[in-house]
């Protein structure tokens, strides 16, 4: 072998490498446990609106210190993203001692009925329920649905000037609108088709006082629709 300068070589290579990886071994473990290293600072870059700013301070002071390298920032965003009314948070190490923070909070569309609200993403989240928010009802997973006919029944009914007060998806995947002026309107099944008919009742109805009535409007019929006055 000592006659062999290729054996040599390689083996020279073998431990300048393995030399190699114990120093950065080594200098990584430093860097994860040196007290020279301390985390001083967590700024909060967004000024919140709904998420508790007592629970993201406490969650901060909690879990964001230590080593500034060994800053669990993973965990970090995880325990953020657990209170309520956050919808992420982003964190990143700022050299040479600080941590930046970011959060976006829930924008909330609409109350779910079966607990919680619906964001303008369609996403539900834990949060307590806006009385003046709209009232989604519908079988579990389709909030996301339910957000996007939302939006767009919400302009064809504007003419009306009344908004709408509940949406509901049945477990037949039918569909009823409520405006806040009491009327009713049931487009059936297929809302696509539904959308049509509707737009024909408010260019019809425009200007009248079926809301005052309590009236419920059926427009499950492909060339018309029927209406009935509660009482």
């Amino acid at each position: 072998m000592w006659d062999n300068p290729r054996l040599l070589n390689a083996a020279a290579g073998f431990l300048v490498g393995l030399a190699a990886l114990a120093f950065a071994a080594a200098a990584t473990y430093w860097l994860l446990h040196s007290t020279l290293l301390p985390l001083r600072t967590i700024e909060l870059r967004t000024v919140l609106k709904e998420a508790p700013r007592g629970g993201v301070e406490a969650t901060l002071a909690r879990v964001g210190r230590g080593n500034f390298f060994a800053a669990p920032i993973d965990e970090l965003r995880s325990a953020l993203e657990r209170l309520p009314w956050v919808r992420r948070a982003a964190v990143r190490r700022v050299w040479p001692d600080g941590l930046e923070v970011s959060i976006e909070e829930h924008v909330a569309l609409a109350r779910w009925a079966a607990g919680g609200l619906v964001n303008h993403q369609g996403e539900r989240f834990a949060a307590d329920a806006v009385v003046s928010l709209p009232l989604f009802s519908g079988p579990a997973g389709t909030e996301a649905e339910l957000a996007r006919r939302y939006a767009r029944l919400s302009q064809l009914l504007a003419p009306l000037g009344s908004p709408i007060e509940r949406l509901t998806l049945s477990a037949r995947l039918a569909w009823e609108v409520k405006l806040v002026n009491g009327l009713e309107l049931k487009l059936g099944r297929d809302a696509d088709a539904a959308e049509a008919r509707l737009a024909r009742f408010v260019a019809a109805y425009e200007a009248n006082e079926l809301g005052a009535l309590g009236a419920v409007v059926d427009l499950r019929y492909p060339n018309g629709f029927s209406v009935r006055a509660k009482g």
